[in-house]
């Protein structure tokens, strides 16, 4: 089996050694590709460093400024499809996708074309959450199932193994969400087209360093572009 991950990287110089360390662990074949947008912390040079040390595995995608998770992960997936790779794996750099459930992505990617790691499929599976981030994100996450019809219970989470030739023939390219609605594009464009998509059970960890990402601005910016989501495809 060969397999790459591809994690976007902004401003996550104090979290990106201990996860290098933790996929080595629980993934020791899995090759990575750091994409990072430019991080004014130093991430990227770090970035350089580790793959310095373990070229045969470590690799770095230099973006020239942060415009959004979804073309970061266009441009990481584009890299990933040049190489002779099974599956491709997509999470967050912060920690808070625990490598330990890949050996369970890679077992359901067998039978599947997509496999979701899932914060609710058993109950709610989030530490270190307020509630205010909850109601958040669960909020979102069942307007994307009304709005869609998909009958996944976490269509925002952002990780998620592909088997090759679906992503490569989903049209990740084309999608037009650039922010964090990429990730529900992917796997609704995915659902259309009638590929084999999964859900695994994973415990989310909110990040230790570094602010996330993710606001009120953020959701209602995506409540719109859900919408056009549903009317596109």
């Amino acid at each position: 089996m060969r397999a790459i991950a591809v994690v976007p990287t902004y401003n996550e110089r104090a979290n990106l050694a201990e996860l290098l360390e933790k996929l080595q662990q629980f993934s020791t074949e899995l090759h990575v590709l750091i994409v990072d947008d430019n991080s004014p912390d130093g991430t990227g040079d770090l970035a350089d460093e580790l793959s310095r040390r373990n070229p045969d595995r470590i690799f770095v995608l230099h973006r020239e400024k942060k415009d959004g998770l979804g073309k970061a992960y266009v441009d990481g997936f584009k890299e990933a499809l040049k190489g002779e790779y099974d599956y491709i794996v997509q999470m967050d750099a912060d920690l808070s996708h625990d490598p330990s459930h890949l050996p369970r992505f890679f077992e359901k990617i067998q039978n599947h074309d997509l496999v979701v790691g899932s914060r609710y499929l058993q109950g709610i599976s989030v530490v270190n959450w307020d509630l205010k981030r909850l109601i958040l994100s669960k909020t979102a996450t069942n307007y994307v199932r009304f709005v869609t019809g998909m009958p996944f219970t976490d269509a925002t989470s952002g990780y998620a193994c592909w088997r090759r030739e679906a992503l490569a023939s989903v049209g990740f390219e084309d999608a037009f969400s650039s922010g964090y609605v990429f990730l529900v594009e992917m796997k609704y464009k995915a659902y259309r087209k009638g590929f084999r998509v999964t859900e695994v059970p994973i415990i989310f960890i909110e990040r230790k360093s570094g602010d996330s990402k993710l606001d009120w601005r953020v959701f209602l910016e995506a409540v719109w572009r859900v919408l056009k989501l549903r009317f596109k495809y």
